[in-house]
């Protein structure tokens, strides 16, 4: 019998350390009966350490105090708390330091004294990735706020300029070109159009320092980085059209001198883009290429393709004018605001029909 009971325990420990999941067995009284070898990489305990000692070295101190009750009330009652439905709890390494898990818990009835087989995956990297997520998010809604008050004020700043212009000239010319003037008259009136003049040209200066917002904040970033951390951020959006990605990453590619989170703004706005053209698509499948690569004129390109339905020709010219938009409720601001990031760094955004089918946007970013 002990060498049938060996074997059994054999079996049952080949087939936990096959679990991908960690899986910790316990008995009625909360002691553990077996540890796979995914749970040792999960909690740093070897099976020999924590095997015969109390689930609750396992848990964070408020998950410790109720743990036994649980399992005391099912003993009694029968009735499960948390068994069969899985749930988030704190669990806690080797050493004290807790990680977020999610676990389920079975029963494997043996008489009076049931077991209990909790299952456990780590959501550490699941809640960095969405910690990340949010940073990235939060970064970006100040760079494209910046960015869209810029493209308006530079709008403005260039339409007012030319009437000022104009109304100054037109001004002096009629006040000078009388057959009598009066001097006084004349002293006067254009002491009050400089003054003017010079009032709304102190306006437009401070609109433009408001369009430029910050100093450039520039730092040595990776591309394929910063294209991979876009591409997973944009992958929510993407899954609720049906829409791939597809990420084609240039080798040994030297860092850019840029502040990431304006660029990254820019290329975002590309992919949303991309993802919402394909959003009508009888494209099978509905796809996003991102491409990075080094071109010979020691520039960074990346590429933004889709296979949607693609831009008319007669409107490719207009595409990075400020209001112009092909979208039902677009502002006709993103494609500007994009263009104009990529010349503040040097480079260039611009259009080219995709082969096929489908839309190509392609930036370069001097890579010195």
């Amino acid at each position: 019998m002990p060498e049938k009971a060996t074997v059994r325990e054999r079996a049952l420990q080949a087939i936990l350390d096959a679990a991908v999941d960690g899986v910790v067995l316990i008995d009625h009284r909360g002691v553990i009966q077996a540890f796979n070898r995914s749970a040792e990489r999960l909690f740093g305990y070897t099976a020999t350490e924590v095997i015969g000692r109390n689930v609750g070295i396992l848990m964070c101190d408020a998950d410790r105090a109720h743990h036994d009750r649980h399992i005391a009330r099912y003993l009694a009652t029968g009735l499960p708390h948390i068994i069969g439905r899985g749930r988030e709890v704190m669990a806690q390494r080797k050493g004290g330091t807790g990680f977020p898990i999610f676990l389920s818990v079975g029963v494997l009835p043996q008489r009076d004294r049931p077991q209990f087989l909790g299952f456990i995956r780590d959501l550490t990297p699941e809640r960095e990735a969405l910690a990340k997520q949010q940073e990235l998010r939060e970064r970006l809604i100040p760079v494209s706020r910046l960015a869209l008050v810029g493209e308006i004020a530079s709008g403005i700043a260039h339409e007012v300029n030319q009437p000022l212009a104009a109304i100054t000239n037109y001004a002096c010319q009629r006040l000078l070109g009388t057959s009598a003037p009066d001097i006084g008259e004349v002293r006067s009136a254009l002491q009050e159009i400089g003054s003017q003049a010079a009032r709304a040209a102190e306006i437009i200066r401070r609109l433009r320092r408001l369009a430029r917002g910050p100093d450039m904040q520039r730092e040595a970033v990776s591309v394929n980085a910063m294209v991979s951390e876009l591409a997973e951020l944009a992958r929510s959006e993407g899954a609720r059209y049906e829409v791939h990605y597809e990420l084609d990453l240039g080798a040994d590619l030297p860092p850019l001198n840029i502040d990431g989170g304006q660029v990254q703004q820019a290329l975002l706005n590309l992919l949303w883009n991309a993802v919402h053209a394909l959003m009508g698509s009888d494209a099978t499948p509905r796809q996003v290429r991102v491409r990075t690569r080094l071109i010979p004129e020691r520039h960074i390109e990346i590429d933004v393709c889709d296979n949607g339905p693609g831009i008319p020709a007669a409107l490719a010219a207009r595409l990075f004018e400020p209001f112009f938009t092909t979208k039902e409720h677009g502002t006709g601001l993103g494609l500007a605001m994009s263009r104009t990031i990529a010349e503040a760094h040097g480079g260039t955004l611009t259009y080219r029909a995709n082969a096929p089918s489908g839309a190509c946007f392609v930036m370069r970013l001097p890579a010195d």
